[in-house]
């Protein structure tokens, strides 16, 4: 069982990421300070920690430098600040990810499980009907032929790829890729989308069949095989 280490000053929050995670089979470790959460790390291990930034003592910012000195854990700040300066600040200390309050319950889940997916790095390739795609070389190719992807397309596909008969909206796919929504639009959704479609469509991959659009929703990656 995976554990993840919630660290937040309010309790109600805390007992809110529990009730999200615990049926998931995660097992939470709930601390209320950045200091507690450090103690727990010197006697104890965690696969993620979910971090808050306005804390009393030690903010979050503070609490990620003083952690990465001694673990490399996935870190994910989680805090009320959105603006754009606050998630660079984040992931130049050493956050691996942020998502803002209030979240969505299945964003912050697919947030964790690609973590954890990256953490893991057993190999790092993913396959499917000759398309294969490498997590750590970030190349796409279909039956030994490269298909020429951006970052944000490679996002994209890995994210359909782990996740096959999902359905994610273009919000979802706003804030999981992009990692928030200002200043990005639904029709950049659609526009990454075609995009990758007509790759994957020139290598002779039958992509339409696979990567389905929902309308009035967004889109999914159909497996009839799963």
């Amino acid at each position: 069982m995976k554990k993840i280490l919630l660290v937040d000053d309010e309790i109600r929050m805390l007992d809110l990421l529990s009730l999200y995670l615990a049926p998931k089979g995660y097992n939470c470790i709930k601390k209320t300070s950045a200091l507690e959460a450090i103690r727990f790390l010197e006697e104890d291990k965690a696969d993620l920690i979910l971090l808050d930034v306005m804390m009393p003592e030690m903010d979050g910012w503070e609490a990620c430098k003083e952690i990465r000195k001694n673990w490399d854990i996935p870190i994910i700040m989680l805090t009320a600040r959105s603006e754009k300066m606050d998630v660079v600040r984040g992931l130049k200390i050493g956050a691996d990810d942020y998502i803002s309050k209030p979240f969505d319950e299945e964003e912050l889940i697919a947030r964790i499980e690609a973590m954890l997916r990256r953490k893991k790095g057993n190999g790092g390739t993913i396959g499917f009907h000759g398309l294969s795609l490498n997590e750590e070389s970030f190349n796409v190719s279909y039956n030994h032929q490269q298909v020429p992807v951006t970052p944000k397309e490679f996002s994209l596909l890995n994210l359909f790829l782990q996740n096959r008969n999902k359905v994610f909206t273009r919000d979802q796919l706003l804030t999981t890729i992009w990692g928030y929504s200002v200043g990005t639009e639904d029709r950049t959704i659609d526009s990454h989308v075609r995009n990758l479609r007509d790759k994957l469509r020139k290598t002779g991959f039958q992509v339409d069949e696979y990567l389905t659009t929902v309308w009035g929703l967004g889109y999914k990656w159909m497996d009839k095989d799963s």
